[in-house]
């Protein structure tokens, strides 16, 4: 018996159609560099974010003046060809208070091949577009060695009898007889992701990792700790986890995946690795780097340095009068591995962001008389109800395939990420409201982070500042995890600490979890002062609309920072490898002529 072919809804056949028309339109002003004609076609207040593919930059343009500036600026005749509307995924129709049509296109340019994403509303009667991606994808003739791409496999050589594919792999990862053309400082998520791009477009790379194991980031953390965002937005590059993989992984499930990422993946890495000095020479244009390995010391000479060690990665350890004569036990949240060892004795944790109250908890589980000190007011979503408000209908179960998640997360500009983010605080804040309530009535200070953006807000600014509720919000409202509130650390006692107003709390360990200092003064501690103050501050949203610092030209040659949660760097390892291939195969990337946002 013949199976009947689904048929379409009525929603689904108006998506098409309607995205398809408004393409057709599109188009032709688009190879004709029609730039009025593009511009009729937009919403007044749209969004334009372009990544590599006209401006050879990250940028986001708001409103029809400022697009029609970068486009008159980037866009000439035959610039854009081969504009195709994708079908595999959408378009699709969402309802809703504010009604779009979501469509992905695939397009060339004289670089290479794009790729897009599309959301159009209703403006006077007409389907135009608000928010416009425009993304490079990949290089010509640098073409990633995936799918048409890939390898054909190792062959046998008869010149180099008895060599298989192991020992070919155990000779490169040496490097014996020559360098690797960029060196990546740091094996966790995004030194992962920017090497297994690099090394799809052939770009020799090597990683070097401080600790014994790839993955020792997150396996060396604290016993306790799961993450806190779901399973659909984490998957590194080009490797999804199995569908059996739980929403919320494990620490040491996700090291033993990031181990198992770098060999299947066929990364160079040298592990128990670390970078004792450096130098860069403008004139070639290369760096010296002298790194210890557990093979005596090593002498390298990359064109490109990668420094991956976190966007937030150093530690926040404030100089507190009186640490040395505290006769218990002090250290940075960094350092937790276990609580243990405190069961039956008093602990403070200062410091209320997610690593103090996950601390906390954790004493407290393993039978510990925990207190937690608030300096700050600090913004509290559950995990119920907090990540999907996050993550939206993208990153869920039966969502889109994640490429297409990833184009619709990168279509929306930080900007309008915050913009959307005021509205998804209250909705969450009503759908815990008893949680708040109960925290308030305890006397935790709560607030709904910067200008009212909530999580998305400290994330993009700081990348700390709340707190994704797994529980301790409520041991803290039954008095379970004692508070202390609204006074900071004054000084160390021998039997414990002082606060600020003036009261003690004695201590037999005390948990600083003071949160971390920005990328840079990682980059000032390992390369110095000459390359630190070259170097952008990292976070934050700039003029242009994007992260400062991350994924792009950082000022210093031959220097890039990269960094992120898991979702971040899936998406824009690939374009800063794109920067970094295009460098290297002598590629000229536009310069950014047009001012953004």
């Amino acid at each position: 018996m013949a199976t009947e072919t689904p048929q379409a809804t009525a929603a689904e056949v108006t998506a098409e159609t309607t995205f398809a028309a408004w393409l057709d339109r599109l188009t032709p002003a688009l190879q004709a560099a029609d730039v009025p004609t593009i511009t009729t076609l937009l919403a007044r207040e749209c969004w334009w974010r372009d990544l590599l593919a006209l401006t050879g930059d990250l940028g986001t343009y708001h409103g029809r003046d400022r697009v029609a500036t970068m486009l008159g600026e980037h866009l000439g005749p035959g610039s854009v060809v081969n504009v195709r509307m994708t079908t595999e995924f959408g378009p699709r129709y969402q309802g809703g208070a504010n009604e779009l049509i979501e469509g992905f296109i695939t397009f060339e340019t004289p670089l290479g091949f794009g790729r897009g994403a599309v959301r159009l509303r209703q403006e006077d009667g007409d389907w135009v577009a608000w928010t416009v991606l425009t993304e490079l994808d990949d290089l010509r003739g640098h073409e990633r060695a995936i799918g048409h791409h890939r390898s054909k496999g190792p062959r046998h050589n008869p010149a180099v009898r008895g060599r298989n594919w192991r020992d070919e792999r155990q000779e490169k990862v040496r490097y014996v007889d020559g360098d690797p053309d960029v060196v990546v400082i740091g094996a966790g998520q995004g030194g992962l992701s920017v090497a297994a791009n690099l090394g799809l477009m052939g770009v020799d790379t090597l990683v070097l990792e401080k600790s014994e194991r790839i993955g020792d980031g997150w396996r060396k953390r604290y016993h306790s700790l799961v993450l806190h965002d779901p399973v659909w937005a984490d998957h590194l590059p080009y490797l999804p986890y199995p569908e059996s993989w739980p929403v919320y992984c494990p620490k040491d499930k996700i090291a033993d995946w990031f181990e198992s990422y770098a060999s299947a993946m066929e990364l160079n890495v040298w592990t128990s690795a670390e970078m004792t000095s450096s130098s860069f020479d403008e004139t070639s244009g290369r760096w010296t780097l002298r790194v210890r390995t557990p093979d005596g010391e090593r002498e390298l000479h990359p064109r490109d340095v990668i420094l991956a060690t976190g966007a937030a990665g150093e530690p926040n350890v404030p100089a507190v009068p009186g640490r040395e004569l505290f006769a218990g036990t002090s250290y940075h949240s960094s350092q937790h591995a276990s609580a243990t060892d405190w069961a039956g004795k008093k602990a403070v944790v200062v410091g209320a962001c997610n690593s103090g109250h996950d601390i906390a908890q954790d004493l407290y589980e393993a039978g510990a008389d925990v207190t937690i000190v608030q300096r700050s007011s600090t913004h509290i979503i559950s995990q119920e109800h907090g990540i999907p408000a996050i993550f939206g209908s993208n990153f869920v179960e039966g969502g889109p395939p994640t490429a297409y998640a990833d184009l619709l997360a990168s279509g929306t500009p930080w900007p309008l990420v915050l913009d959307m983010a005021r509205e998804g605080v209250k909705e969450t804040a009503r759908k815990d409201a008893e949680l708040l309530a109960a925290l308030d009535a305890v006397g935790f200070k709560r607030n709904d982070g910067p200008d009212g953006t909530g999580l998305m807000g400290y994330a993009l600014a700081y990348g700390g500042g709340y707190y994704i509720d797994v529980g301790c919000s409520r041991l803290i409202a039954d008095g379970k995890v004692k508070l202390a509130q609204g006074s900071g650390l004054a000084e160390f006692t021998p039997d414990g600490i002082r606060l600020a107003d003036g009261r003690t709390l004695d201590a037999d360990l005390v948990v600083l979890a003071t949160g971390y200092r920005n990328m840079r003064e990682t980059a000032r501690r390992l390369f110095g002062d000459g390359v630190a103050d070259r170097l952008p501050l990292v976070l934050g949203i700039g003029e242009d609309g994007e992260i400062g610092g991350l994924y792009r030209r950082t000022g210093h040659p031959g220097f890039w920072y990269m960094g992120g949660p898991l979702a971040w760097v899936r998406i824009y390892s690939k374009h800063l490898a794109l920067q970094i291939t295009a460098k290297h195969a002598g590629i000229q990337l536009p310069r950014p002529g047009v001012t953004a946002r």
